[in-house]
């Protein structure tokens, strides 16, 4: 996704375009890998020494919720990304040392229902984690 899509989003669910989110948002569209709270605050902190870690936290929660960012648990702490641009179905494998994240087109889906007959499957998430061929 990027800042524009977001934005038209945000703006459909009737909230302002603030200083702070633009900035929040400008963060996630230039990288693609995960970054956490703490990532975002350090990010942040020379240009807006008064921004807390409160704030930018509301505000992930917000893109999280109108599907802006994805959010992701690594290791106890959550992290963040912007949604893909794809519209097709795709999971991901992502690099645990330098957060690359590389996109799969393969999905383990129909071996899961194979081996789930009679449950209802609503959603699913599927990725990988280790090292890339740089990291390795």
């Amino acid at each position: 996704m990027n800042e524009k899509k977001a934005w038209e989003i945000l703006k459909g669910k009737g909230y302002k375009k603030t200083d702070q989110r633009e900035k929040i948002l400008s963060i996630f569209a230039q990288t693609d890998r995960y970054l956490s709270a703490k990532d975002v605050l350090n990010h942040l902190s020379e240009d807006s020494p008064s921004l807390s870690f409160d704030t930018i936290y509301r505000n992930l929660s917000t893109f999280v919720g109108h599907g802006i960012l994805d959010e992701m648990d690594f290791s106890g702490e959550k992290q963040f990304r912007m949604q893909c641009e794809t519209d097709h179905h795709h999971h991901h494998f992502i690099c645990l040392s330098c957060g690359e994240i590389k996109e799969l087109s393969i999905c383990p889906i129909p071996q899961v229902k194979e081996s789930l007959k009679g449950y209802e499957i609503e959603q699913h998430r599927f990725e990988i984690f280790g090292k890339c061929p740089l990291c390795a």
